[in-house]
C-alpha cells in the first residue's frame, strides 16, 4: 500500500504553506512544493474545502494556512484528499462484503482495528512537530558535512 500521489502531494503543499509567513501564491507554492501548478490548484481547492487552507482572491491573493501547524496533522491533510483511511474497502460506509459475512467477518474486525491504528497514528504527527524534527536532521547533516570537510 502506498499513499497516492495526490495525498503526497497535499503533505508538500501543506509543509510549504507552514514555512511561508503569510499568504503565498499558486505558483509559488507548486515550484517550492515540486507539483505542477494544475495539480497544486486542485490540491488546494481539497485543503479549502477541508477548512485547512484559506485562499484570497485578487491580486493580492494567495493561500495560507487556517490552524497554527501544531494544530494540523497527517490525518487532517491526508483524508481532506483521499476521505477517511479504511485499509480495506468492506469497511467504508458503502462497502459491502462479497463473502456475506458482514460485521461477523474476521477479516473486518482486524481490518478495522488496522484502520483506527493507522488513523489513530497520522493523528500523533503535527505539521509542526515534523518541521521541526526534519531542522534537527537537517542540523545534523550540515554538522557531519562541516566536520568531513574539517577532515579532508
Amino acid at each position: 500500500m502506498q499513499l497516492t500521489l495526490e495525498a503526497d502531494y497535499a503533505v508538500r503543499i501543506v509543509s510549504v504553506l507552514c514555512m511561508e509567513n503569510g499568504r503565498a501564491d499558486a505558483k509559488a507554492i507548486s515550484e517550492k512544493a515540486y507539483v505542477s501548478l494544475r495539480f497544486a490548484l486542485k490540491i488546494l481547492r481539497k485543503l479549502v474545502s477541508a477548512d485547512l487552507v484559506e485562499s484570497f482572491k485578487g491580486t493580492q491573493g494567495g493561500y495560507i494556512l487556517k490552524k497554527d501547524p501544531k494544530d494540523i496533522n497527517l490525518r487532517q491533510v491526508i483524508e481532506a484528499i483521499e476521505g477517511t483511511y479504511y485499509f480495506s474497502r468492506c469497511l467504508s460506509p458503502d462497502g459491502i462484503c462479497n463473502r456475506g459475512m458482514s460485521g461477523i467477518c474476521c477479516y473486518q474486525r482486524a481490518f478495522g482495528e488496522i484502520s483506527d491504528l493507522v488513523r489513530d497514528r497520522l493523528e500523533q504527527y503535527t505539521f509542526a512537530d515534523l518541521l521541526a524534527s526534519q531542522d534537527k536532521i537537517k542540523g545534523a547533516a550540515d554538522e557531519s558535512n562541516e566536520i568531513r570537510e574539517l577532515a579532508l
